[in-house]
């Protein structure tokens, strides 16, 4: 292995560890992948054994993962009787249950083909997408409530490499997607950790302004989209960092540029247009538009994968209805790169956005010791689903409703139009 490309790993493993997940010395961590793809990537593997050093070096008392195989799944649509589509495993949600529950701490690493199932039956792509959150919602449901410290990173893979970089030869492909995940993620400043210390002080400020405005709601213009969404009493900003139910400060997601918090369930009016293409459970679904009327979805359109999408919104009751909003500078770096990523954690942090699902019970005043129906009586969004969405771009324009009605500008041409100090 190349040194310079070895030192880069180890960079990103300590800051993985150190700044994401603030691994707690006599924690167990668990490293998986996207779940309905059966686990990490093995090829991320030289990564996930640099972040297993660095976390036995941070007190870890064992360090687990959950390995996957992109083939193997392209083996089961192949070959698996048509009828087990809507089969989930019988033991993982419960071992991921006791996992989070026993304290312990929690990684994803996204390194996968977003085209994966381009050519598979849109019926069964659905099915083992629901089979799969209808299996893990126990488990997504303690995250919402931050019960431990978990984070979602990634790894560069050959073939999401060549979606990104079509016109770079396969030879340097990977090589360019991990340069990029490097410079994204501030591992070519001096100190990164230092200079994640800074960028999620500016982030924290930012949320801060925000949850001293308390918006009504929030009304979106742009290519496309025309969209009010209303805000709950008691709604909270989040952006960089996030604390456990027992203390623990962790940033959840690296990169990170945006801030986001939940909308009032029953209260998203209007018609909103995807700005960038989302991947999906290994498909693509592209030039998508929704149209809500009182918090439900009641048009659907999209110039490709429009069947994947109707299946999505009809999942279950709450996944029609969205569960966050989420604010992102045109300036954010991951925007300025110029760079489709085909991948939600890079993507959402290019632009705006919102999530058709569940909404995360951190981001009400008291919400993470809600009940189901306590929190959906609040505004609340409850779903086996969150699936995020961009639509921001350089032409968005965001206003602010005060609590009196006042009507103020949040965002202009895309991006913030007050400064984070501001009262």
């Amino acid at each position: 292995m190349d040194v310079d490309f070895d030192r880069t790993l180890r960079a990103y493993a300590d800051l993985t560890v150190r700044i994401g997940l603030n691994l707690q010395p006599r924690q167990r961590l668990l490293i998986i992948g996207p779940i309905a793809n059966g686990g990490v990537s093995l090829e991320a593997a030289p990564l996930v054994r640099h972040i297993a050093a660095a976390a036995y070096d941070a007190g870890a008392r064992l360090v687990e993962t959950l390995w996957g195989d992109e083939e193997v799944l392209a083996v089961r649509f192949k070959r698996a009787p048509r009828d087990s589509f809507d089969e989930f495993s019988t033991w993982l949600p419960k071992a991921l249950i006791e996992h989070v529950e026993g304290g312990h701490a929690v990684l994803s690493i996204y390194a996968n083909d977003p085209d994966q199932l381009k050519d598979e039956s849109p019926e069964q792509v659905a099915a083992v997408q629901q089979a799969t959150a209808r299996g893990v919602r126990p488990f997504r449901e303690l995250i919402s409530r931050n019960q431990t410290n978990w984070g979602v990173i990634a790894a560069a893979a050959s073939s999401w490499a060549a979606r990104v970089f079509p016109g770079v030869e396969p030879p340097r492909q990977v090589s360019r997607l991990w340069e990029t995940i490097g410079l994204l993620c501030r591992l070519d400043r001096p100190d990164p950790i230092a200079a994640w210390e800074t960028h999620l002080g500016e982030l924290a400020a930012r949320t801060d302004h925000l949850n001293r405005k308390q918006y009504s709601a929030l009304r979106y213009k742009g290519p496309g989209t025309d969209l009010t969404i209303g805000l709950p009493a008691g709604h909270l900003w989040v952006g960089g960092l996030s604390v456990t139910a027992t203390g623990i400060r962790f940033a959840p997601n690296l990169p990170t540029e945006e801030v986001f918090t939940m909308p009032h369930k029953d209260r998203v009016d209007g018609l909103v247009r995807s700005s960038k293409p989302l991947s999906y459970g290994g498909t693509m679904i592209e030039g998508f538009s929704l149209r809500f009327a009182g918090g439900c979805v009641v048009e659907v359109r999209a110039d490709r994968g429009e069947a994947v999408l109707r299946r999505l919104v009809e999942m279950d009751p709450g996944a029609s209805r969205l569960g966050e909003l989420a604010l992102v500078p045109h300036s954010s770096p991951i925007a300025q790169s110029g760079l489709l990523f085909y991948n939600t954690l890079f993507d959402e942090n290019a632009a705006s956005h919102v999530a058709l699902g569940a909404a995360y019970k951190f981001t009400l005043r008291g919400g993470e010791a809600m009940s189901e129906e306590e929190f959906e009586c609040a505004g609340g969004n409850v779903s086996a689903a969150h699936v995020d969405f961009m639509i921001g771009s350089a032409e968005l324009e965001v206003n602010g409703v005060l609590p009196d009605g006042t009507i103020e500008p949040v965002m202009r041409r895309g991006e913030w139009i007050t400064t984070a100090t501001s009262a």
